[in-house]
């Protein structure tokens, strides 16, 4: 859902910048942006109105948060809260372009009041970058929660706890990651993060990190995996409307279904469905 976000980047910059949507997500939002602004000095001072995560893409450039002087380039995030006083300054002349994420309070407020800025590694990077990559391939919610997930355990692992858990605590956690399993056996493939986890009684982060320590994959590849059985099922029962089926299952449109079978099957949905119903 690609948009204009010029309020949106102003908000954060407090100087003109070009942007786009690149989703809405459980009560976040999700932005591109690319600021071209060429200034050494610091601008007149914004102020932050909610929980932004900003994660830079390119460029440099120096922020003041609360006073406070940071310089940003693609190494380094930054998190501010509503209330913080933000200048911005581009003494490189070299512009920016980053992404930026409109967090969850809840989650936010689990970081360090005191810190704003945050070393981006290249693994985070990567992280950061494949969240993109998903958005603009389609807005899949399940799959862009788990990434934007991956990213915040990276940058903050201490937000995610950690260490031996007790053998009771061990069966609770596959039991929850079980009800999770149940979920989505009883057909709603098309649940977000967030509705699996209401109906499991626990947070999406909590489920999320969860669900890929028991079973070693992301709860997105299994979503994936359940769902294309589900089709190749169909597909050899008979039914030839690749378009239903996406819809059935919860998928963009026949498109995001088709890469999906060829990202798991090697091959695209329709050669799948040759195979499955040749009568020799």
């Amino acid at each position: 859902m690609p948009r204009t976000c010029r309020q949106c980047v102003a908000r954060y910059a407090g100087q003109p910048g070009s942007g786009r949507c690149l989703g809405h997500l459980d009560g976040m939002r999700l932005f591109e942006a690319r600021c071209g602004v060429d200034g050494k000095r610091f601008g007149r001072p914004g102020y932050e109105s909610r929980h932004r995560l900003v994660l830079p893409r390119s460029g440099a450039y120096l922020l003041q948060v609360n006073g406070q002087e940071i310089f940003v380039d693609s190494g380094t995030a930054v998190l501010t809260r509503p209330g913080d006083e933000l200048r911005v300054a581009h003494p490189l002349g070299c512009g920016d372009t980053f992404t930026a994420v409109e967090l969850d309070p809840e989650v936010a407020e689990r970081w360090p009041r005191t810190a704003y800025r945050f070393p981006l590694d290249d693994a985070t990077d990567l992280d950061h970058r494949l969240l993109v990559a998903t958005c603009r391939r389609g807005f899949d919610a399940l799959a862009v929660a788990e990434r934007l997930h991956a990213v915040l355990d990276r940058l903050a692992p201490h937000v995610a706890g950690g260490g031996p858990h007790r053998p009771v605590t061990a069966v609770a956690h596959r039991r929850l990651v079980a009800d999770a399993r149940e979920v989505l056996a009883d057909g709603r493939y098309a649940y977000g993060l967030t509705e699996i986890a209401a109906r499991v009684n626990c947070s999406p982060h909590h489920l999320s990190r969860l669900f890929r320590a028991v079973t070693g994959e992301p709860l997105t590849d299994y979503r994936n995996r359940m769902r294309i059985r589900a089709v190749l099922a169909d597909l050899q029962d008979g039914a030839d409307c690749l378009r239903t089926l996406a819809a059935r299952y919860g998928f963009a449109d026949q498109s995001h279904l088709t890469r999906v079978v060829r990202r798991h099957l090697g091959r695209p949905p329709s050669t799948v469905r040759e195979l499955l119903t040749h009568r020799a």
